[in-house]
């Protein structure tokens, strides 16, 4: 079973590479069944289109965020609540191919437009923000309590100096989303 995970796990990788290297439509099943050195029957044992690997990929993704969404609803709605969901997010983000599954997101943005896991993927971010703030909340707090979130994100993408390591990128993302989901004087 461990080997049948691996290889699944690799064609996960190279695919995800390739979609975000080539695009997603220029990407053919042969391609990454060469990358792998498989044959395209053993890339069929596992997926049958690239759709699949996508739903595959998503998956995962959505149900690492549902269960961070889960944990943060079933505690106290306080700013220690608010902060932990921040670092367990940037640990989810920083801490696995999720960030290589935002790169492909971002540049198949067309290709992917109507594809219903991605979907949910936008609606997930929608309950990941809903964590930062309360409904009473002023708009400008809901407003910066949600930039904490694209905070996180944009480190991937604005801080890809080579000369900064993933860690840097972390730590810098972090300082700024707990800056932003702070009380401000006056504010609950």
């Amino acid at each position: 079973m461990r080997e049948t995970t691996d290889t699944r796990t690799r064609i996960q990788e190279i695919a995800l590479r390739l979609f975000t290297e080539q695009g997603y439509e220029a990407t053919s099943l042969r391609e990454i069944a060469e990358a792998l050195g498989v044959t395209k029957a053993a890339l069929y044992y596992h997926f049958k289109t690239k759709d699949d690997i996508i739903a595959s990929l998503s998956e995962e993704r959505q149900a690492a965020i549902e269960r961070l969404v889960k944990w943060a609803q079933d505690q106290p709605r306080t700013i220690e609540t608010r902060r932990e969901f921040v670092r367990r997010y940037a640990e989810e983000l920083f801490g696995s191919h999720h960030q290589a599954f935002m790169r492909f997101m971002e540049r198949n943005q067309t290709a992917l437009r109507e594809n219903p896991k991605v979907g949910k993927m936008r609606d997930l971010m929608v309950s990941m923000i809903g964590v930062l703030w309360d409904e009473g909340d002023p708009v400008t707090k809901r407003l910066r309590s949600s930039m904490a979130l694209f905070a996180l994100h944009g480190a991937v993408f604005v801080l890809n100096d080579d000369k900064i390591s993933d860690e840097e990128r972390k730590e810098a993302a972090l300082q700024v989303a707990m800056e932003l989901i702070e009380p401000r004087p006056g504010e609950a």
